[in-house]
């Protein structure tokens, strides 16, 4: 019926085999990824040099594949070269050994320790690992593993790529790879093989020849030598017997308050237990031959104390606790807290809450009505410290963080002059100066810790860091506040303080006495925010004591310049001895003090003559000057020619960086109008027009030109001229800005009157910007201090970590701490700095403190003592700052040597102690159990007595190579490898075996 049908009615089913399969899209994607990483064709280089697998940079690179819906990472690691090595390529035979194949028989750099783990198994420095993506399952099935393989050859065989290609295979925590290399007629098939347990037939080196000798199956006899390289691992866990060189605090001491300056001034440093857990002796014997040393199950020549090279790396305990980490951090957590100093505390009942708050209040009226008792029991500062006993007196034992004592101490820290009698605080030593007559601006641009001036730390550490200096008074109580909430129950003590504090400045502002521990003259900007508020209160203080002591004297003086008599002879009013207990002027409000200079000018005009009060140029020429201060130079007026005289003017009122930007923001917000900008102007001149007045009660007659003279004299122009005589003339005049029409100097003089500076109103006004600062202080949340003291105590730990590094000289931590400071100023310099990233700043301080315990430790641990200049000191030395740089340190001399000396002890020590203490027991079936492995610490006894001097070995590394023809015997001799690891629950044989693929 085929036959009869019609051929054109028939269907064929048609199969493109040109499609490619999943497999073959799967080895194009690694070939396109050879191509890429220009892998493809032939590789050369040099043999690397020894202990080059160590100190030079390892790097690599990855990419995502996928077979089918199957991920893959495939990454190329390889060791970054110096420069491109392009001379002698021609003279390289065609059919020369890929890099890789000869990099198995190299000897430089046997056991490196740090490297990845084909490294230290093959010995390879470049090669490309594809193992399964981050989520996706191990490869465990047989038929996969041979798949992959497959795919990998096929791939080198395509590109001619010759850098060996490994799979991982199996669970990713076994580490369990197979490779391949392709050459020029040759190929090396990587095999690998992981036990848990340690076959008693190969846990010797006569066991794993015997393995090796096998897998090469070599034709020739003799066989060719087989090159040894042996290294055992011991592990010395216990270190008792040295003590840890840490001294803990005196907790005790802390507690009970018993704490001087010297302790609140000092930050604790170093761990809380050894930062070095343990330290691994590698012995090794890196060429050796077949028959030169015996190691089987009866006997072993392997003698850690013959070894010829040993080397010591040490084992970092995992994130010691210590002392100055936990202080910043557990300070830096209070940045979290959101409750106020009331909420933290608590409140007192109502009553109670009532009564202080009514004593408070009532202050100013009570100061007013008549009362039996003296008026200086009532005054404000007086009411804020019986308020102060109050709170302390109402809030219950278990409420109060801080004890009396330890808060006397802390107070008495925070501000030495309180030690005299309170009377005589206003004529207490100058907060400004301290220890040593050296001024706080001196000070300030050294870092002192602990007394010592601290080098190579930058001068203007606080400027970088934006904190305060070192013996200010912020700093000291950036200290206590740390102290306290580490010692002392944490935020509610730093509540508490934080709540004597703003009490003691209250007290300070009320009784005129300067803050201690402050530079003199307005707030420091490159400071931090709390300091410059500090300082601010000081400025206040300041202001208001020289108006205290300048008052009378100014007004009697003044007073006695217009004619005007005094109370005194007139018997008209209070004299300034006869007003109640001699209460200062400025005492009063802003309003009284206004009005009693009204008064003054009242009086002083009826005195005046009744032709001097008409006004007109000639009276006002004969105006009495006032509030000069010195001729300036032999200028004169231009219109009387009398003497032009500096008048005694009102200093710029100071501002903290916070007003500062709030000013800068009102003045932004008025635009760029003609009556913003005139408005701007006028609120700007407020100085200005001060200084006019000034100028014009010193200088009567005088006029602008006068005044820009003095205050501008690059606006007054002066040129010479020839006039039409032939005579050069002087002519002069205001420049061209001072003529522009509606300019700001020209309406401020004409607004300005004859007034001196006495009797102006205030620039600054001390009262209000020292409530204003109290206020601020008052308001502050534990969580807002410490943000503000943030700066302060990073300050100090950085100091004190360059104090302790300084005893030890580590280059690493100086060069760490640099870039530390580095990192810390760019960040505290932002007004609301990053809280990871301040932690981060911490966690390096934290690192930096380990690495110097570490130091100490180590060198407590080998006898290193600072200053003694003996040779085996100094190499002691070298060799403890070299553990702490550098992974792994040869031991000069090995066993023999001063260091190898003291390990030995070290080892020998740890045994005794273990062997008669009743762990030895314990540990009696586990070295039986050894001892049927044929383990080689049952062999032969070390160190010649009943315990041996060295624990058995933790871990066994055996490395065998040879050259010898494979598969036939008329093969090219291809290099062969196996390294072989021993512990006590881990077997690996990683075994590279080449064959000649043209001649077999």
């Amino acid at each position: 019926m085929a036959a009869d049908s019609d051929p054109e009615s028939e269907v064929f089913e048609i199969t493109d085999f040109t499609t490619a399969s999943e497999w073959e899209r799967f080895i194009s994607r690694v070939e396109e990824v050879l191509n890429d990483w220009k892998l493809i064709g032939s590789n050369f280089g040099k043999p690397p040099e020894k202990g080059e697998y160590t100190s030079r940079t390892w790097d690599e690179k990855s990419r995502d594949i996928n077979f089918a819906d199957f991920r893959f990472s495939i990454t190329h690691h390889y060791l970054k070269q110096e420069c491109v090595e392009s001379e002698g390529r021609e003279d390289v035979e065609e059919d020369a050994f890929p890099l890789a194949m000869q990099d198995l028989l190299c000897m430089n750099n046997d056991f490196p320790p740090r490297a990845h783990c084909l490294v230290r198994w093959y010995g390879v420095r470049e090669f490309v690992v594809i193992s399964p993506g981050a989520n996706c399952e191990a490869i465990i099935s047989e038929s996969k593993c041979n798949l992959l393989l497959s795919s990998v050859s096929i791939a080198l065989a395509n590109t001619g790529c010759q850098v060996p290609v490994f799979v991982q295979i199996q669970q990713k925590w076994r580490k369990m790879y197979s490779g391949e290399c392709q050459g020029p007629g040759v190929r090396t098939n990587f095999e690998m093989v992981h036990l848990r347990k340690v076959p008693s037939q190969y846990n010797h080196l006569s066991g794993l020849l015997d393995v090796f000798k096998g897998k090469i199956g070599c034709p020739l006899s003799p066989l060719p030598p087989i090159n040894i390289a042996i290294r055992f691992t011991y592990i010395l866990q216990d270190w008792q017997q040295y003590t840890w060189p840490q001294q803990p605090p005196d907790f005790d001491g802390l507690l009970a308050g018993e704490v001087g300056g010297v302790e609140f001034g000092k930050l604790p440093f170093g761990p809380c237990e050894d930062p070095i857990s343990e330290l691994h002796l590698a012995t090794t014997w890196p060429h050796l031959t077949e028959g030169i040393v015996v190691d089987n199950d009866v006997y072993s020549d392997l003698d850690p104390l013959q070894a010829p090279h040993w080397s010591v790396r040490v084992r970092k305990a995992d994130n010691p606790q210590c002392l100055l980490g936990d202080f910043l951090m557990e300070f830096f957590k209070l940045c979290s807290q959101k409750e106020s100093t009331e909420e933290i505390l608590g409140r007192n009942s109502v009553e109670e809450e009532g009564k202080e708050n009514s004593d408070i209040t009532q202050a100013l009226s009570k100061l007013t009505e008549p009362a039996a008792v003296p008026i200086p029991k009532l005054s404000v500062s007086n009411m804020v410290h019986s308020a102060r006993k109050r709170i302390r007196r109402h809030r219950r034992l278990d409420q109060s963080p801080l004890s009396n004592d330890m808060l006397n101490s802390i107070l008495l820290y925070l501000f030495p002059d309180a030690a005299v009698d309170r009377p005589d605080l206003t004529d207490a030593k100058s907060p400004q100066s301290s220890s040593g007559g050296k001024s706080e601006r001196d000070t300030e641009s050294d870092d002192y810790v602990g007394g010592a001036i601290q080098p190579h730390l930058p001068h203007n550490l606080f400027n970088l860091l934006k904190s305060a200096p070192s013996h200010s008074l912020t700093f000291r109580l950036a200290l206590c506040m740390c102290l306290v909430n580490f010692y002392h129950g944490g935020v509610r003590a730093v509540a508490h303080l934080w709540q004597e504090f703003v009490l003691e400045m209250r007290y300070r502002w009320e009784n005129n006495c300067l803050v201690y521990g402050l530079a003199a003259g307005p707030p420091d900007l490159r400071c931090c925010l709390l300091h410059q508020k500090l300082q601010m209160l000081n400025c206040c203080i300041e202001h208001k004591r020289a108006r205290d002591s300048g008052s009378g004297r100014d007004r009697k003086e003044a007073a006695s310049e217009n004619g005007i008599l005094s109370p005194t002879s007139t018997g008209a009013g209070p004299t300034l001895s006869e007003t109640p207990l001699g209460k200062p002027w400025d005492s009063w409000s802003d309003s009284e003090d206004e009005f009693f200079e009204c008064l003054s000018d009242t009086e002083e005009i009826k005195d005046v003559p009744a032709d001097r009060a008409k006004g007109g140029a000639k009276e006002v020429g004969r105006a009495k000057p006032e509030g000069r201060l010195q001729p300036h130079g032999k200028l004169t007026l231009l219109n009387t020619d009398e003497p032009l005289y500096v008048p005694v003017t009102q200093e710029p009122a100071p501002m903290t960086e916070d007003v500062l930007e709030e000013q800068s923001e009102v003045l932004a917000k008025l635009g760029t109008s003609a009556e913003g900008a005139h408005l701007r102007a006028r609120m700007q001149s407020a100085c200005l027009l001060s200084d006019m007045e000034s100028f014009k009660a010193a200088n009567p007659g005088c006029s602008l030109e006068d005044f820009v003279r003095w205050y501008s004299p690059r606006d007054y122009v002066e040129e010479e001229v020839t006039d039409d005589t032939g005579q050069t003339v002087v002519l002069s005049d205001l420049s061209a800005r001072m003529k522009i029409p509606g300019n700001m100097w020209v309406e401020a003089w004409e607004t300005a009157k004859a007034t001196p500076a006495r009797r102006q109103k205030r620039l600054f006004d001390d009262t209000k910007e020292a409530e204003r600062v109290l206020h601020y202080l008052a308001v502050q949340k534990p969580a807002d201090l410490v943000r503000h003291l943030l700066p302060c105590v990073l300050h100090a730990a950085m100091l004190k970590v360059k104090e302790e590094e300084a005893s030890e000289d580590i280059h690493s931590v100086r060069k760490a701490l640099q870039q530390v400071i580095s990192q810390a100023s760019k960040l505290l310099r932002h007004p609301s700095p990053d809280c990871r990233k301040l932690e981060d700043i911490i966690n390096q301080i934290m690192a930096l403190e380990a690495i110097v315990a570490r130091a100490r430790s180590l060198k407590a641990k080998f006898g290193v003592v600072k200053g003694d200049k003996g040779e085996d000191s100094e190499d002691l030395e070298k060799f403890v700052s070299s553990l702490l740089e550098e992974p792994e340190v040869a031991v000069t001399g090995a066993g023999r040597g001063p260091a190898g000396t003291i390990i030995h002890k070290l080892f020998g020590s740890a045994q005794r102690l273990a062997d008669s203490s009743d762990e030895a027991a314990l540990l009696a079936p586990l070295e039986e159990e050894a001892g049927r492995a044929g383990g080689p610490e049952n062999r032969k006894p070390m160190g010649g007595g009943g315990v041996p001097d060295f624990p058995p070995p933790a871990g066994r590394e055996i490395l065998l190579r040879t050259c010898v023809p494979r598969p036939a015997p008329y093969s090219r001799a291809l290099p062969q490898r196996l390294y072989c690891v021993l512990m006590r629950e881990d077997f690996r044989l990683a075994g590279a075996f080449s064959s000649d693929t043209s001649f077999f």
